[in-house]
């Protein structure tokens, strides 16, 4: 509207101009330094935006070695990237996290995968009070590429057991979220509806991360608590961690799923970095290959060994990392 306006007044001065200038001089330098100013106005700075790339190296060689073992070469790349708006009462938090990492082991060279991650997260808060926020919340994860089972340490490609969008997991909450400084926040929704997705038809025929047999998808309504803490221990070190939990209200709801996820980043220099990650789920309806199959006389299978239980991860990682 200011622009508008200062618009009008230029082109009325302007107007005034071609009639002999009824302006002075010092009215024409004043029209013209307000319109300026205008244009160089900054932009909008309620936006945050940034992120980290990350990439990650190790390498073993074995020649004679008495002791044994296996050559390796192992790497993962990491992209951490944010977008987070933040205006009077209103607030937007936006994050994506890929991470894929491969270890080329052994002298036939065999690839497995260590790392495969896609996460984007999408917060959205109005304040209700001092430290309160009603919010709504997305949230999206899977992988990238196939994932096999190891038979003797090398993955069996006729036995895949995940692969893009199977399984993908999609959030949708409301709720309140509690943040009394900027290193807690806690969110509460008495209201969630998750999604599993298995599009990977093999996988799908059998049931997998809790679809019903031969069904793509899995819907669930239940609630939902997601709190993160993130601070400095030291100089050049941080700690963060982070805790999903849901709860099925029409199926075993006191089977909560859990993610509960660490991360301690030491910065070694500029553009070197070392990193500790631990991973913790549990799942009820993922099923475990926790012991042998067992048959009877016959041949029939009476206990396939599979049930839900602890998957946990841990990775130390030293490489380049560059933040923006």
């Amino acid at each position: 509207m200011k622009k508008l306006l200062l618009s009008i007044a230029l082109f009325s001065s302007v107007s005034l101009f071609a009639q002999d200038s009824l302006l002075s001089e010092p009215e024409k330098e004043k029209v013209f330094t307000a319109l300026q100013q205008d244009d160089a106005a900054p932009a909008d700075t309620s936006w945050k935006k940034g992120g980290t790339l990350g990439l990650n190296f190790s390498q073993v060689y074995l020649e004679n070695w008495a002791a044994g073992g296996q050559s390796s070469l192992s790497g993962t790349a990491l992209v951490n990237l944010f977008a987070n708006y933040s205006k009077g009462k209103a607030s937007w938090d936006n994050t994506l996290d890929l991470a894929y990492g491969l270890l080329r082991q052994g002298e036939e060279g065999v690839l497995i995968k260590t790392d495969d991650r896609i996460d984007f997260a999408s917060k959205y808060g109005y304040k209700a009070g001092k430290k309160w926020y009603y919010s709504a919340l997305l949230n999206f994860r899977t992988q990238f590429a196939p994932g096999y089972a190891l038979v003797d340490g090398v993955p069996d490609e006729s036995n895949i057991i995940s692969d893009l969008l199977a399984p993908a997991y999609t959030l949708a909450s409301l709720g309140m979220d509690y943040k009394p400084n900027n290193k807690f926040t806690a969110f509460i929704s008495p209201a969630t509806y998750k999604m599993t997705i298995v599009m990977n038809d093999s996988l799908a025929d059998i049931g997998a991360f809790g679809v019903d047999p031969g069904e793509n998808f899995r819907s669930e309504i239940g609630g939902y608590v997601r709190a993160a803490y993130n601070t400095a221990v030291v100089e050049n070190v941080s700690f963060l961690t982070k805790i999903d939990l849901f709860s099925n209200y029409l199926n075993n709801p006191g089977n909560i799923d859990v993610n509960w996820e660490v991360l301690i980043s030491m910065k070694i220099n500029e553009f070197m970095n070392a990193t500790v990650s631990t991973q913790l789920l549990y799942d009820d309806d993922i099923a475990l290959q926790k012991k042998d199959e067992v048959f009877n006389d016959e041949g029939v299978l009476i206990d396939s060994g599979r049930g839900p239980g602890v998957q946990f991860k841990e990775v130390l990682a030293i490489g380049f990392s560059y933040k923006f």
